[in-house]
């Protein structure tokens, strides 16, 4: 049992790599550029590209199980090609699939719930490593600027991989949608403070106002079209962010990891 991770250089994708070589599964890594993946001894690496199908026939020879991600390209567009490459994987013998979605179906779910092939959908509110955005202002000015201090369920991304894992080589997940979660849900404020204690200095927490953080997206280079959306999860977040999921218990048999784990593992990262 061969199976394709499709997104494997990516904060979940090389988690389950990782996951899966540890479990001994054979696993071939997808990746555009596979000179620099740097992925695990006994890893096989294939070149590939989810919009461009003709390099994918090769990645899928002799793969049964896949993991999917439902964007691709430099400007993480959602695939249009779903069916397409659905219908390639199915002749290629891929008979698991699990599937990273967002919250907005694409044309990836909607052409596996038409097919045949047994199928675990992972959708997941907001990543404890989306911290790593604050890297810069923590280690230079010691503070974090947030739009909206929401509590939120984030969930280590290990995590998140142990559950498409267990679905890929395991019995019993075909047909589930899983919401993924961690075991708190935390404010952007909470969360600076277990940064901070991590870290071994304070770290400022100051909620930015629209007009601030529109500014501060605006110089990042951030287009419109995104700050507009983040204006809006920041103002009203969906209420679903906040409702902590049993899944990630309930499908591995242990508790999520909490984010004062994630700080710890990833202090070295926010220090100067």
């Amino acid at each position: 049992m061969t199976i394709l991770v499709t997104g494997a250089t990516g904060t979940v994708g090389r988690r389950i790599v990782g996951q899966l070589a540890e479990r001994g599964v054979p696993v071939r890594a997808l990746t555009r550029n596979p000179g620099t993946a740097a992925f695990p001894a006994g890893v096989e690496v294939a070149c590939g590209d989810l919009t461009s199908l003709e390099t994918l026939a090769p990645a899928l020879e002799g793969v049964t199980g896949l993991h999917l991600i439902t964007f691709g390209g430099d400007d993480y567009a959602p695939l249009e090609n779903g069916p397409e490459l659905v219908e390639l994987a199915a002749k290629a013998g891929v008979t698991r699939v699990s599937v990273l979605s967002s919250f907005d179906e694409t044309s990836v779910e909607a052409a596996l719930r038409a097919g045949g092939m047994g199928w675990t959908q992972l959708l997941c509110m907001e990543f404890m490593a989306n911290a790593f955005d604050w890297t810069a202002s923590v280690r230079e000015e010691g503070v974090v600027r947030v739009f909206g201090n929401h509590p939120g369920a984030v969930v280590h991304e290990a995590d998140i991989a142990a559950v498409a894992v267990a679905a890929l080589v395991e019995e019993g997940h075909a047909g589930e949608t899983y919401v993924v979660t961690g075991p708190e849900a935390l404010t952007p404020e909470e969360r600076v403070r277990l940064l901070g204690a991590a870290v071994g200095r304070e770290i400022r927490f100051e909620e930015q106002s629209e007009e601030e953080y529109r500014a501060s997206m605006r110089a990042a280079g951030v287009g419109e079209d995104l700050i507009d959306f983040g204006v809006r999860l920041g103002a009203e977040p969906m209420e679903a962010a906040s409702v902590v999921a049993p899944t990630v218990e309930q499908v591995t048999g242990r508790p999520g990891r909490t984010f004062a784990q994630w700080a710890a593992e990833n202090a070295a990262a926010f220090r100067i």
